[in-house]
């Protein structure tokens, strides 16, 4: 609304204009009066952005009652062909929020966007280590799922993977999948849901990065993958062997690790040198790769060894949550990591954990 004054025999007096509606606003209100509930509003906002980027939904959507079909066809009437271009990962965005409607799944949409679904992308699934097939019905085609089932689609919660891991994965947490993995390698099946021990045990460190658990626990934890792109690591002593382990991943990593060391307290810098001492000599290969997937691969096969596993538990048990947290912190604040750190005050802002990743009703 707006306001005009004129003025008549010195009495001044106040008109209210009606303004046409924004887009949003004629969004909003046709979304308010075509229902109450959570899944209409979702629904017809989703419609709505179909429409905004020039693109059709699903047919099997486009019924008379359908709210997605409500908020596409006010969205067609209000744009026309003044749309936005819809490259793969806004295509992307808007089937992955197809899908949790669909399941009732809640999606947070203020960090979850096309741009942030871009920066998941990778050529290999970190499960399989097998590459991505661009085929539509291919069992290694690519698949952004959240990591954590008992949370909803939310940024630091998804990863990409191939459809026939996602599919194995099912609801199963860390422990779940390390179990099957042991299961495996005591026989007499060696593959289960088309994966071996190895490919389940990296399956069980992705999901642990997610989990909050003991110090104690995480710390005999090896890394046998590394933390995909923007996952959220719930275990700040996890986040800690992850940015030393990819020390060794860029040249100067020697210096960076002598830097890394002058941080800690003068009891923690023997045990430290000692697990770098283990440490090294399983990644040197790493030095003549020149392809960033084997020299990943590298890394994480290097926490298959006993003795550098042993060393990094011994090492890291003397730490608390707090310190391995502030030694990453520290490291950040002087270069020496080689990937961006970002601490979340609430890193399950989104999540809808209480309601165990669903949708809220009203």
């Amino acid at each position: 609304m707006a306001a005009t004054i004129h003025r008549h025999d010195d009495v001044i007096t106040v008109q209210q204009l009606a303004l046409p509606m924004t887009p949003v606003e004629a969004r909003d209100s046709a979304a308010d009066d075509a229902g109450a509930s959570s899944h209409e509003r979702v629904g017809f906002e989703l419609g709505w952005d179909y429409a905004h980027h020039g693109m059709t939904p699903p047919v099997e959507q486009l019924f008379r009652q359908s709210p997605l079909q409500q908020g596409w066809q006010l969205g067609r009437s209000t744009f026309g062909a003044r749309t936005l271009k819809a490259p793969a990962h806004t295509q992307l965005w808007l089937s992955l929020r197809l899908h949790a409607w669909q399941r009732g799944r809640s999606f947070e949409t203020l960090l979850l966007t096309p741009n942030y679904l871009q920066q998941l992308d990778t050529t290999h699934c970190p499960v399989s280590r097998l590459p991505f097939s661009e085929e539509p019905d291919h069992p290694q085609r690519r698949s952004i799922d959240r990591v954590r089932d008992d949370a909803g689609y939310a940024a630091g919660n998804l990863a990409v993977m191939s459809h026939a891991a996602n599919v194995a994965k099912l609801d199963r947490g860390w422990q779940q999948c390390w179990a099957m993995a042991q299961s495996l390698r005591q026989g007499p099946m060696t593959m289960a849901g088309g994966l071996n021990a190895d490919a389940w045990e990296r399956m069980a460190i992705l999901a642990s990065f997610v989990t909050p658990m003991s110090h104690d626990l995480a710390a005999q934890l090896p890394m046998l993958v590394l933390p995909p792109n923007r996952l959220r690591l719930f275990n700040p002593v996890q986040a800690l062997q992850a940015l030393v382990t990819r020390q060794l991943a860029t040249p100067g990593w020697s210096q960076r690790l002598t830097r890394l060391e002058a941080l800690m307290a003068e009891t923690l810098r023997a045990d430290f040198r000692k697990f770098v001492l283990a440490l090294v000599p399983r990644v040197l290969r790493c030095q003549s790769l020149t392809d960033p997937m084997d020299i990943r691969w590298a890394l994480e096969d290097a926490w298959r060894d006993p003795l550098l596993q042993k060393r990094w538990t011994r090492f890291a048990q003397q730490l608390t949550p707090e310190l391995a947290e502030a030694l990453v912190q520290r490291a950040a604040n002087k270069r020496l990591s080689p990937v961006r750190v970002q601490r979340h005050a609430a890193p399950t802002d989104g999540w809808a954990l209480e309601r165990q990743g669903f949708r809220s009703a009203s």
